[in-house]
């Protein structure tokens, strides 16, 4: 096998072919501390939903880096016990979060309009996609918990991929959802409060009822991601197209 190079000014030098080859013969636990025997801190981008698969790389991050920044884009839409179940997270295992948030007039425009009824794309583009934006382009790897047992979407995922100057991580992804279980009753880690009452995964208030996976998300349309993570694949198109 090729060898990777140390902590990398050739960042840019990495294949994600190889990174994919040398990561998936790597258990998952062992990922985290391994990515930074590549990467800078300062180049790594983190982010969380805190929602109800979040603990699950939280708490990686925490046996592994916790001096690693984490990113919380509030939408302002969040549901009170997602909140309080942020600031239980932030007891439990004290993460670097930092609050990621719209920008004032376009998020009260989002609300006066009721954008998620008519124009759900372009409200959690104006309340997540465009508010991360600039702090992307500040790293060179994004850390992200995707699994991919949650969406079809998912599925088509590897441990990274390309986005631009960025290179997505999914540490998680091939984690079987019996493992992921049995990691949360091991460290007995706290579920998100919602999740006993019947919500599979939580995004904001209006576009997320009750259901089984991400069935409750923008649940009577096709929209099945925020528009956080398939972007890449738009890119990552378009960057071949140009080639």
């Amino acid at each position: 096998m090729t060898k990777l190079p140390t902590v990398a000014k050739d960042w840019k030098t990495l294949s994600i072919e190889l990174l994919n080859d040398l990561f998936m013969s790597t258990p998952f636990e062992e990922r985290i501390p391994l990515l930074y025997k590549y990467f800078a801190e300062q180049d790594v981008m983190v982010t969380s939903s805190f929602g109800t698969k979040s603990i699950f790389l939280l708490h990686l991050l925490h046996r592994f880096r916790p001096t690693q920044q984490v990113h919380f884009i509030n939408t302002t839409y969040h549901f009170p016990e997602t909140l309080a179940y942020k600031e239980q997270i932030q007891e439990l295992l004290n993460p670097h979060i930092i609050e990621v948030l719209p920008k004032k007039e376009e998020n009260k425009l989002t609300r006066d309009e009721q954008y998620w009824i008519d124009h759900p794309k372009m409200c959690c583009s104006i309340n997540k996609v465009v508010p991360l934006e600039p702090i992307k382009a500040r790293h060179k790897v994004w850390i992200s918990g995707l699994m991919s047992h949650q969406t079809a979407f998912r599925a088509g995922l590897r441990i990274f991929e390309k986005q631009g100057d960025i290179i997505k991580f999914h540490p998680n992804i091939d984690v079987h959802p019996e493992v992921f279980e049995n990691y949360l009753n091991q460290y007995e880690l706290p579920r998100h409060p919602l999740e006993n009452e019947g919500y599979g995964s939580i995004g904001c208030t209006h576009c997320t009822v009750k259901g089984e996976g991400r069935s409750g998300r923008w649940k009577g349309s096709e929209k099945t991601e925020c528009g956080l993570h398939p972007r890449f694949f738009i890119n990552k198109l378009k960057d071949k197209q140009a080639v």
